[in-house]
């Protein structure tokens, strides 16, 4: 199984797949939909059945029921797209059987190495089949690792045909990453009644709560004027910016934060003395504060028009998601199958929030309940990004412990 996953992965990261949110289509670039393509080939390969793709590029599939049990039927997802912090071209696995746990030099010409000191994690894995980057590119174990771990389940299941379980469907999706995985997901052709998300980190991760979130673009607009003659006239937006900046508290950044507490994060900062533009994300937990955090930029807004004028500030603010936890809660039930299939393979359960989301944040709100399943991997969306294998094999049969725990308890 573990040369199987390392085959899928390496095929899948060396697609391009990196998401645009610049871009209005879906997918938003033509990688995604070439991956779509090559999975829809696999899964008719391997013996899916009902394998489609829409104009979109979601991809779905089915593995027919082995029983005769009334059996809820599940789903298993995963995101083609890459993250777009760093470049998914050109990618280039390497693998790195039986590590010694000591710094891994991912690229000598560049001196760049993954290093214990950096990241005390690293000689954990000791012993395991690693995947890692070249230090060029991120690997795209997030979220290939995922769609390796599915497929490689699902034919497992196709080969073992004694093993009971009820349908499962299957689900590639585009865009993730840029926050519209599920815009155009169809929930009634999914047809399933609950679903999970192999989208988490390390091992044993199992998820069923995320930050609201909520995204903002602001625009300063100044007047740029000589400077030589600018007294009284010139009005600078970057200062103007810079202000706006200033008022949202300091300890409120994603490098001062952790576990359930919120930030404000800073993603991008462009401008000239005639407009400046400015990007955030604003996260928490808890659905009040997170209101208030909302707040907070329209109050310091309009302070900014009281100073400098309407035509000064421009904000632009829509929500992204929110927290799955309420819409999961009540069918806990899926959160303790996951559980005690993690339980069953010797696998401790790591329940926490998520400093993030998931497609299923938004897909739980659809009326699909989706939590989120660990993949095996660390330091997603970078050059230091790796996955051990060994926890790869792992999550492919947490997958299909799931489904085999779905059969035994129906009637």
């Amino acid at each position: 199984m573990k040369h199987t996953l390392i085959d899928r992965l390496t095929t899948y990261a060396k697609v391009d797949t990196q998401s645009n949110e610049d871009i209005e289509t879906t997918p938003s670039t033509p990688g995604q939909l070439e991956l779509a393509n090559m999975l829809v080939d696999e899964l008719k390969q391997i013996g899916m059945e009902e394998v489609t793709i829409d104009e979109n590029g979601y991809v779905m599939a089915t593995l027919p029921a082995t029983t005769d049990k009334d059996v809820p039927v599940i789903g298993f997802m995963a995101h083609v797209d890459t993250a777009t912090d760093f470049t998914g071209k050109n990618v280039n696995p390497q693998v790195i059987e039986n590590f010694d746990g000591n710094d891994i030099t991912l690229n000598k010409e560049l001196d760049v190495v993954l290093s214990a000191a950096e990241f005390p994690e690293l000689p954990g894995y000791k012993g395991h089949t690693l995947m890692t980057t070249d230090g060029t590119t991120l690997l795209g174990a997030d979220n290939k690792a995922g769609i390796a771990e599915i497929m490689t389940a699902m034919e497992y299941l196709i080969q073992h045909p004694e093993i009971k379980h009820g349908k499962i469907r299957v689900a590639f999706t585009p865009d993730e990453e840029i926050g519209r995985g599920p815009h155009k997901f169809d929930v009634d052709a999914f047809g399933a009644t609950y679903a999970y998300t192999m989208d988490g980190g390390p091992l044993g991760e199992l998820e069923y709560e995320n930050f609201n979130g909520a995204q903002a673009k602001i625009t300063f607009n100044g007047n740029n004027v000589h400077p030589g003659t600018a007294k009284n006239k010139m009005v600078n937006s970057m200062k103007i910016a810079m202000e706006f900046h200033a008022k949202i508290p300091d300890d409120e950044a994603p490098e001062y934060t952790e576990d359930r507490e919120g930030f404000f994060h800073l993603l991008s900062f462009q401008g000239d003395v005639e407009q400046t533009k400015l990007q955030y994300i604003l996260r928490d937990h808890d659905r009040d504060k997170f209101e208030a955090k909302k707040a907070l930029f329209e109050e310091i807004a309009a302070e900014i028009k009281a100073a400098y004028g309407d035509k000064s500030i421009e904000l632009d603010m829509r929500d992204q998601y929110y927290n799955m936890r309420e819409k999961i809660e009540p069918v806990m039930e899926i959160v303790d199958i996951a559980s005690d299939a993690m339980k069953h393979l010797d696998i401790e359960p790591v329940i926490k929030p998520i400093r993030g989301a998931t497609d299923g944040s938004q897909i739980s709100y659809m009326g699909l309940p989706t939590p989120n399943v660990f993949t095996g991997g660390e330091n997603y969306h970078g050059k230091f990004e790796y996955i051990s294998v060994d926890n790869m094999e792992k999550a492919t049969k947490v997958i299909i412990e799931i489904a085999k725990l779905f059969e035994q308890q129906a009637k």
